[in-house]
């Protein structure tokens, strides 16, 4: 099979974390995180929306080089999100560590840290970034990968986003333990949405489960689909950066009512 971009994404990242000799066996038991549960702010009667400050992405180039993360992160606050999402790599997106400590420190909401987390050691950065939740996608890791850094973040007191984009890959993250879990409508090898796919393996995901609706959502109507396939959150990058006033869009976001999966 060709390599594809995601392949090499992931090869930096997994090249980084080979030279980084920390040893996190001995940071495990630093101070855990305290602040407000990410899992728990997407459980409500509304669809919550997990609002992403976001520079740039591969497929789409800059989005949004030169805003303000403090700025950005209380305008979410502001028009009501749950949660908000910080991409920190920046080899390929431009974010960067700072930026989600800069948003930790404008907004007490709780914090994914966006990334590509290939070892353990990065599951506690995020924890001494200030987030409250890490990003683990399946179909990048090993089910021994998954396995162990679930416990990292759980010995951490961190949620997980575990991230998946079929049923098969969804049946492992159940597997697993994931208890949140994101359906990435973007294909990471060819970068296309398929606007269909969350509502197909979103279905698989049972009530028990917090469930994500990811990329190629920007409208209401986007949020209402979303509503009807049972998610219980939705994740929102591109169009609350690029729009002149992100707080009016979230408040229009924000406001759609759930209903149950299954």
């Amino acid at each position: 099979m060709a390599s594809t971009y995601l392949d090499e994404i992931v090869s930096w990242h997994r090249a980084r974390a080979r030279d980084d000799r920390r040893d996190w066996r001995r940071r495990i038991d630093e101070a855990p995180y305290r602040g407000p549960s990410f899992a728990q702010a997407l459980r409500r009667p509304t669809v919550q929306v997990i609002a992403e400050v976001k520079r740039r992405s591969p497929s789409k180039g800059n989005i949004g080089p030169d805003l303000d993360p403090s700025a950005l992160a209380r305008s979410y606050q502001a028009g009501g999100a749950a949660a908000i999402s910080v991409l920190t790599d920046t080899a390929f997106f431009a974010g960067s560590t700072d930026d989600l400590r800069a948003v930790h420190g404008a907004s007490p909401l709780p914090l994914l840290r966006k990334d590509f987390t290939v070892a353990e050691n990065d599951v506690l950065d995020a924890r001494d970034m200030g987030a409250a939740a890490v990003l683990l996608i399946v179909s990048v890791l090993s089910d021994d990968e998954l396995l162990g850094f679930l416990e990292v973040a759980r010995l951490c007191r961190l949620d997980a986003l575990v991230e998946v984009h079929d049923e098969y890959e969804a049946r492992r993250a159940i597997a697993c333990g994931a208890h949140v879990i994101g359906v990435n409508q973007r294909d990471l090898h060819t970068f296309a949405v398929d606007p269909t796919r969350a509502g197909r393996v979103g279905a698989t995901i049972p009530s028990s489960h917090v469930a994500v609706a990811e990329s190629g959502l920007s409208t209401r109507e986007d949020v209402e689909r979303a509503a009807s396939d049972g998610f219980d959150a939705v994740l929102i990058g591109e169009a609350l950066v690029r729009h002149a006033h992100p707080q009016v869009l979230l408040g229009e976001l924000a406001s759609v009512e759930s209903r149950s999966r299954g």
